[in-house]
């Protein structure tokens, strides 16, 4: 209820706050429309960016993984292509230490340098040459025993007898390349970092091809971040390292180490996001030899961090952008307003008589114009009053006289006749053909014939549409269209013209620029037909029935559209009831008045005559 009185208040009738809602309504779905667009396009960028920093971190934890599985191949690779590397390898790996030692002892060392040849020298050399490392283990099967190099402590041989430890099983048993160390091996040696991965190769003999051992690498996994250099590229999310069976040997947030990853069946999805601890893009890399998978895991609310600056720029650039938009034309459109309410308060001011007033605007433009064109009307208007009021003047003075000679016919004929020629001296042409229309009029009124042709009734209303042509010039024109046949047939007088002047006072607004009355007369089903049509101000459906219930009351109980009334009554006594006046009207759209009454009696009418 409140929203439609502040309709009507101040929208209904005000063109220029429709305009402004309108435009404002425009502007701001094309602006957020737009920005919507822009965002979604560019957030995207940055989504494909960030994931785009996890592939490639992904991708140098997996070069980094792969470097240090091919440290350990290599390693065992160096021992095969030296002979004598080989040999002491073989041995130390079948005999007990101190055998190994004896044998060391019974080479000839002609050159003086051991370590080339010790296979215990080479590997602490490797060992050394690597930060990374932090154990290495070297392991024989047949004597089950253990010999192990500690990055901050010294190298001890550790037997591993099957009857008191697990180990030879342990090793025994097949397993990827790439593991997490063994709790009995860590026990074993005293290890216990939680961020370490295992690299383990087979030792065969060179000659026999037998597996004589293992090597086991202990990596710190700690390291595997500097691969990562945030430096240059922060990363979003984690990376992880994992074994198959989800076991972690590297985890960039440090968070899973120690742990089984509880999400491995997400790992092997297709799907870009999956639900982890919350929804999450999860990619994959897998490395067949040292069969170990590089995950990277990206949050969407940690990847929506990256946009969200893009987000608050873009809402306070589109707010200025409305606001600009807005605010600018609104202040255009209130100028405008402005000077056409100035323009609508003069015209009320001249339509209520002030014809001395005039409008003060010195723009040039459509606004302007108008203003300078309507002070032009209005000092022609005065021009013209001042005319007409002076032969208006001349023409009361003649019907005083005239009045006081007892109003004689003829004199009156003569006398405006007189005027209508003086007026036409003056150059007032269009009141001469005033006075002319005017004086036909009455000379059809005050003669004694009672019944006249519909050609010359239709004359009458010419006569008088064209007075009132003449006075309200380019605002009103008229039509009259009637059958050749039917301008002889006889009607009463005064048929038609009260429903003529009835729209004159009633239908036509002065105002407007287009009315119309249009005349037809016709014959049809044996009727004729005399429909006055115009395109005035209409009636109400309700007032409509009001109208014609009055048409049928008598004279004494309907004082209201005598005119009307008299017509239809005139024809109803002449031709029964079943004729006479009818009306149908649109309001805003016009009305039309139709006057029917049988053809047939008028052709008998007409016969008698």
């Amino acid at each position: 209820m409140r929203f439609r009185k502040i309709y009507r208040n101040y929208i209904q009738n005000n063109l220029f706050v429709k305009v402004i809602l309108v435009f404002a309504i425009i502007i701001n779905l094309t602006i957020i429309t737009l920005s919507y667009l822009l965002f979604n396009i560019m957030s995207a960028s940055i989504v494909n960016n960030e994931l785009n920093n996890q592939k490639q971190a992904m991708e140098r934890v997996n070069r980094y993984m792969e470097q240090k599985y091919e440290w350990v191949q290599n390693t065992v690779q160096d021992i095969y292509r030296n002979g004598m590397l080989s040999s002491n390898a073989s041995f130390f790996l079948r005999h007990s230490y101190n055998d190994y030692a004896q044998y060391m002892l019974d080479q000839d060392y002609a050159v003086g340098n051991a370590s080339a040849v010790d296979i215990l020298s080479y590997l602490e050399s490797r060992m050394d040459a690597d930060p990374d490392i932090q154990n290495i283990l070297l392991y024989s099967p047949e004597l089950q025993q253990m010999y192990a190099f500690n990055l901050n402590g010294p190298r001890r041989l550790y037997s591993t007898n099957s009857a008191r430890s697990y180990i030879p099983e342990i090793m025994a048993a097949e397993g990827p390349v790439a593991a997490t160390p063994n709790f009995w091996i860590r026990k074993l040696i005293g290890q216990w970092n939680t961020q370490l991965y295992s690299m383990r190769s087979q030792v065969n003999d060179k000659n026999t091809l037998k597996n004589i051992g293992q090597l086991l690498v202990y990596f710190d996994a700690g390291m595997v971040n500097r691969s990562l250099d945030q430096k240059r590229s922060p990363l979003t999310g984690t990376i992880l390292v994992l074994t198959p069976d989800g076991q972690v040997l590297s985890d960039s947030s440090n968070h899973y180490y120690g742990k089984v990853f509880p999400y491995m069946k997400q790992v092997g999805s297709l799907k870009e996001t999956v639900l982890l601890d919350e929804p999450s893009y999860l990619f994959t890399l897998t490395q067949n030899k040292a069969g170990f998978i590089v995950v990277g895991i990206a949050p969407k609310s940690e990847v929506a961090k990256a946009y969200a600056g893009l987000q608050r720029t873009i809402i306070l650039i589109s707010s200025v952008c409305i606001l600009v938009a807005v605010i600018i034309p609104s202040l255009v459109i209130f100028n405008i307003a402005r000077r056409t309410n100035r323009i609508v308060h003069f015209m009320r001011k001249v339509e209520g008589g002030d014809l001395n007033a005039r409008l003060q605007d010195a723009r040039e433009d459509e606004l302007g114009q108008i203003s300078h064109s309507f002070n032009d009307m209005l000092d022609e208007l005065g021009r013209h009053i001042d005319r007409e009021y002076k032969a208006e003047l001349r023409l009361k003075q003649t019907e005083l006289a005239a009045l006081q000679a007892r109003v004689n016919p003829h004199f009156l004929y003569n006398t405006l006749e007189v005027i209508r020629m003086r007026a036409v001296s003056q150059g007032a042409v269009d009141v001469g053909a005033m006075i002319y229309s005017l004086a036909a009029l009455f000379r059809n009124t005050v003669s004694l014939q009672t019944e006249i042709t519909l050609g010359e009734e239709l004359e009458m209303c010419r006569l008088y549409l064209e007075l009132f042509r003449i006075r309200y010039k380019d605002k009103f024109t008229y039509a009259i269209h009637c059958e050749q046949e039917l301008l002889s047939i006889p009607v009463s007088k005064l048929l038609l013209q009260p429903i003529v002047e009835n729209y004159i006072v009633h239908g036509m607004e002065s105002r407007r620029k287009d009315n119309r009355l249009t005349i037809e007369a016709v014959q049809e089903n044996g009727l004729i037909l005399v429909r006055v049509r115009d395109n005035g101000k209409g009636i109400e459906p309700d007032k409509l029935g009001h109208i014609m219930h009055r048409l049928k009351l008598p004279e004494a109980e309907g004082r209201e559209s005598f005119g009307l009334r008299s017509v239809h009554e005139r024809i109803r006594l002449i031709h029964g009831p079943a004729h006479g006046l009818s009306m149908e009207s649109l309001p805003g759209r016009g009305t039309t008045v139709t006057v029917s009454w049988p053809a047939a009696e008028m052709r008998e009418d007409t016969g008698d005559v």
